[in-house]
């Protein structure tokens, strides 16, 4: 992946500071915004989000309008006024372990997904039957027509990523500890250190998108780097001190009092990730005086 749209699945406009190292380098070394605590791609954490676009695939994935486009789908088609829908594989999808990704791994997958994410827990309402019909088909049986499906599929939060079967069939409410996914990096396990260092490096087996643009998580993902490094600083003045003295390459998230100091160096560069804004809620206390009164609000 280019260093632009590198961990674009982040959908938001988090400040980054280009790369300070030449284009030759095969090892980013980044300052996430958090610390991957958890490797389960269900997990809570928007940091485990990203992780899970590093390891894993998904089914659709979602361009800079939101649409959904086919990842690891082919296509699809849709039939019986809406209430039955066959995904089809395309070719060429291997997990980390060298196994064929197969349509019983994206029916598990898809369960496991089901039990968390909203677009799924609805859509399991209406399920009737959801089963493999071949190695490289699936098909939902639906009780009622559901228009939103496959833009379900794509969903950022929570994201529909596909696993091996043995994987997937652990209880949703349970952590899964092994990431063995098809995406374009895989986890280096061996060399987690939460808290300090997470490391990934590129999956040869992996195969793109054939066609389109890069787009947030749709498109072909084309890997630049051999090793991805995210090194967890807490103290945000210390990653900009890192970032300008090229001990890394990239600090995410940039708090708004160091982005005029970084702005100033010229050999960085401050820029938003993508067009997608993220906003901040500020909630009022309506237990506490005095907004537990009307007319104070």
């Amino acid at each position: 992946m280019r260093r632009r749209s590198f961990l674009a699945t982040a959908a938001g406009s988090l400040a980054m500071p280009s790369i300070g190292r030449g284009e030759a380098a095969t090892t980013l070394r980044m300052v996430p915004f958090a610390n991957v605590s958890v490797i389960d791609p269900l997990g809570p954490q928007a940091i485990t989000r990203n992780h899970a676009f590093m390891v894993y695939d998904t089914l659709y994935g979602w361009n800079d309008h939101l649409e959904p486009e086919p990842q690891m789908a082919a296509g699809h088609a849709v039939e019986d006024d809406g209430k039955q829908v066959t995904i089809t594989l395309r070719d060429g999808l291997r997990f980390h372990d060298r196994e064929q990704v197969r349509a019983i791994d994206a029916v598990a997958s898809l369960r496991r997904w089901m039990a968390r994410n909203p677009y799924g827990q609805y859509l399991a309402t209406i399920t009737d039957d959801l089963s493999p019909v071949d190695d490289k088909s699936l098909r939902f049986r639906l009780s009622k027509p559901f228009p939103l499906i496959i833009r379900g599929f794509g969903a950022i939060d929570w994201p529909c990523v596909v696993m091996p079967e043995r994987i997937a069939r652990t209880d949703p409410a349970k952590l899964i500890e092994d990431a063995t996914g098809s995406g374009p990096f895989k986890f280096k396990k061996d060399e987690y250190n939460s808290g300090s260092r997470i490391v990934y490096e590129r999956n040869p087996l992996y195969t793109p998108r054939g066609s389109g643009i890069a787009r947030l998580t749709a498109g072909p993902k084309v890997v630049h780097f051999d090793r991805v490094e995210l090194h967890i600083v807490a103290d945000p003045a210390t990653a900009a001190a890192a970032l300008q003295t090229g001990e890394v390459d990239w600090f995410e998230q940039v708090p708004a009092d160091l982005l005029e100091l970084l702005g100033r160096n010229r050999g960085l560069r401050v820029e938003p990730i993508g067009p997608h804004d993220v906003y901040a809620v500020f909630r009022l206390n309506h237990l506490q005086p005095p907004f537990t009164h009307k007319s104070v609000i």
